[in-house]
């Protein structure tokens, strides 16, 4: 079957080749289905884990079909029933639903997995590594543990699972998911912050909503708190005047990368309090007023420092040395470059992420080995 979907006509979603990952140590069958955006699913069964091609994003009618059919292909490929099947936390993901549907009629074990947990799990199973490991999983959003909304975390996974050591101090997101397509909705966020809200209206006057948004703001309505890195990257760009309402994902962050010169590290620009919690507000305070190329500078040098400084002393506590980078702001190369430099400097150990990548395509497969790595048992059954 995996052939025939790969035969399909140009343009299908299901098109593409399969992944195959080689495993460190044999796992029982098992089947994680991945993300809600970019989705993939891994089949794996030994010592091989073989992941689908992207699905898109589960929103569409498309992405679906495609999901359905490729666990179809997965499950016939396993050749036998799973032993385990692995998603996502959130509950209504249609990943989710079809886990536990599929869980019910098979008698196969459910096992959620937190979204950061199967980013971090995913550069373990790229390294073949199964002893504690620190992880630093960056990007727009995934559910947390707590039902908050994630994206800027220093974790410790381990086979008993993951432990959250810290995380960035969280701003809030006006508008919820809108934020994510219009920067200056952070940059406000973060004026708000710092306990400058009354200059939103006036400083955000190109945009209609912005006296709405910072009534929105202080009366904390319809303005969720996220840790989100990918968020933190929308307010620097807000804030510096940079794609302030985007067309596409990740199109502001991507063109304050490419202002980059000449990094530079501002020592004051964060804080680390005794709960493991980063705060990049001072950072945020200096962008505002620079012109966009010295703080994209500033900016990237600043984040890289204060996340080698948060990963260093989480090492320090725990004795654990190496970190994964992973989620999708380490597509990054700037920041992935200066953070892999810092973390050596410290006699750290860095791990890259492998052939797919830091994103979402990559949590299937940290689904599949997480979850093995929690259920060794289920080998032997």
């Amino acid at each position: 079957m995996i052939q025939a979907l790969r035969r399909q006509p140009s343009g299908s979603v299901a098109e593409g080749t399969p992944v195959v990952v080689p495993l460190s140590r044999a796992v029982p069958p098992a089947l994680a289905v991945g993300a809600f955006l970019k989705n993939t699913i891994t089949a794996a069964v030994g010592q091989r884990a073989t992941v689908s091609p992207t699905l898109g994003n589960l929103d569409t009618a498309d992405a679906v079909l495609a999901f359905e059919a490729w666990a179809e292909a997965l499950l016939d490929g396993l050749g036998r029933p799973p032993a385990m099947i692995a998603h996502d936390l959130h509950p209504d993901f249609h990943s989710t639903r079809f886990a536990e549907s599929l869980a019910a009629a098979t008698g196969a074990r459910l096992v959620p997995v937190q979204h950061h947990h199967a980013h971090v799990a995913a550069v373990m199973a790229d390294h073949g590594r199964t002893e504690p490991t620190l992880g630093l999983a960056l990007d727009g959003f995934g559910l947390g543990s707590d039902g908050g909304s994630w994206g800027g975390e220093l974790l410790l996974v381990e086979a008993t699972g993951c432990r959250r050591l810290g995380h960035l101090r969280p701003l809030a997101q006006p508008g919820g998911d809108r934020a994510a397509r219009e920067p200056w909705r952070m940059a406000a966020a973060s004026l708000h912050a710092l306990g400058r809200g009354a200059e939103i209206p006036e400083r955000f006057a190109a945009f209609s909503g912005a006296p709405l948004l910072a009534e929105m703001l202080a009366r904390q309505v319809n303005a969720p708190l996220t840790t989100s890195c990918g968020r933190l990257f929308d307010a620097a760009c807000g804030l510096l005047g940079v794609v302030p309402v985007a067309t596409f994902e990740g199109e502001a962050p991507m063109a304050l990368e490419r202002l980059v010169q000449r990094p530079c590290v501002d020592p004051a620009g964060w804080r680390l309090d005794d709960d493991g919690i980063l705060d990049l507000t001072p950072l945020l305070a200096r962008l505002d007023g620079l012109e966009p190329a010295a703080g994209a500078d500033l900016f990237h040098g600043t984040l890289a420092a204060a996340l080698a400084a948060w990963v260093e002393r989480a090492a320090e506590t725990t004795g654990v040395r190496a970190v994964a980078l992973s989620g999708g702001c380490f597509f990054n190369t700037v920041l992935s470059r200066l953070l892999t430099t810092h973390l050596q400097g410290r006699g750290l150990e860095p791990l890259a992420p492998g052939p797919l990548g830091p994103g979402d395509p990559a949590v299937s497969l940290g689904q599949a080995w997480a979850a093995a790595l929690l259920l060794p048992d289920l080998q032997k059954e």
